[in-house]
């Protein structure tokens, strides 16, 4: 039985299950990052999803498999899924210091990211903002709500990333969940049925 659509997110060291859960591509990426902050938040967000897919599902996250393939990159890339539910949607995000995921029926994307600090970044919002979002956009805080947003639609397979600053301003007929961690951290989700934030499980 599927139930949701759930969203989870959090610190890295809050994501409590074992890595012994990854498969040997996830841990072939995982042993290619350069800085172990950014090993930490692969591995965190790819256990995340396994715990919010099973709260979902009501099942056991230990016997899900997340695997991803892309038809350009391969294996360990492009959209994920659960292998035990390949229609459950299911889509996860990490920043440093920050990991988020969102799973249930339907279509799903979920993307975190900081707020740069300083004035609006000027080029970036020239790039992904609509000429209607960028004559309102003022600052950095509100650049990025709208980029947390467009990168869900992506993850959604509703937009792409030439179409940043001609679409994606219109959520209609979508439902979105968004909330922030720390000063200066942004999440967005989108789903098709109204999502609700979870607290990340504690494993027994």
């Amino acid at each position: 039985m599927t139930i949701g659509p759930l969203a989870m997110g959090g610190h890295p060291d809050e994501v409590r299950a074992p890595e012994d859960w990854l498969t040997e591509v996830e841990r072939d990426r995982a042993g290619r990052f350069r800085f172990e902050a950014d090993r930490v938040c692969f591995v965190a967000a790819h256990l995340l999803a396994r715990l919010c897919a099973a709260a979902a599902l009501d099942a056991e996250p230990s016997e899900l498999t997340l695997l991803q393939h892309c038809d350009v990159h391969g294996p360990g890339h492009g959209r994920p899924y659960i292998e035990q539910a390949p229609g459950l949607g299911l889509s996860f995000s990490h920043t440093r210091g920050y990991v988020c995921a969102a799973a249930g029926p339907g279509k799903i994307g979920v993307d975190a990211e900081h707020v740069r600090a300083g004035p609006l970044d000027e080029l970036l919002a020239d790039r992904v903002l609509t000429p209607r979002e960028r004559a309102l956009v003022t600052g950095n805080d509100e650049l990025m709500r709208h980029w947390t947003r467009k990168e869900a639609l992506i993850k959604r397979g509703e937009l792409s990333l030439d179409g940043l600053g001609s679409g994606g301003d219109d959520l209609a007929g979508r439902h979105l969940l968004e909330w922030s961690a720390e000063p200066d951290i942004r999440v967005a989700v989108v789903t098709d049925a109204p999502a609700r934030r979870v607290p990340i499980p504690r494993l027994s």
